[in-house]
């Protein structure tokens, strides 16, 4: 079984800035990609940005300098630090690996979200 939770979420003002964080655990071989979504209230679930495990990323468009993803793979943890945030970045972030638990088994997980509440 593997388990995906992310913690960090909050209120913040807009300009400020939050960190998120999502560990996996339980029966792991290997993490392949990991990364983080967000859904508003409304609107479908969208890609923030997305980490392969050699570290190559990918970013949405309306977070691109604002946002940036890193992983430490000796804790199974990846991180979304979150910058001149924005009261359109108000959303429930959700992270997802893609996650080996054997050799043979590949898997789909997702994390039960976190609350960003950015004000105005």
């Amino acid at each position: 079984q593997v388990q995906v939770v992310e913690s960090g979420g909050g209120l913040v003002q807009a300009g400020g800035s939050l960190r998120l964080s999502c560990v996996a655990s339980g029966r792991i071989f290997r993490i392949n990609e990991m990364g983080w979504y967000r859904q508003a209230p409304g609107k479908q679930r969208e890609l923030v940005a997305r980490i392969s495990s050699g570290g190559s990323t990918n970013y949405a468009d309306s977070v691109k300098d604002r946002f940036t993803i890193s992983r430490d793979n000796a804790k199974n943890t990846v991180y979304l630090q979150m910058n001149s945030l924005k009261p359109e970045d108000t959303a429930v972030y959700y992270c997802n690996g893609r996650i080996q638990s054997d050799r043979f088994v590949n898997g789909d997980y997702w994390g039960q979200g976190t609350q960003v509440t950015v004000s105005s």
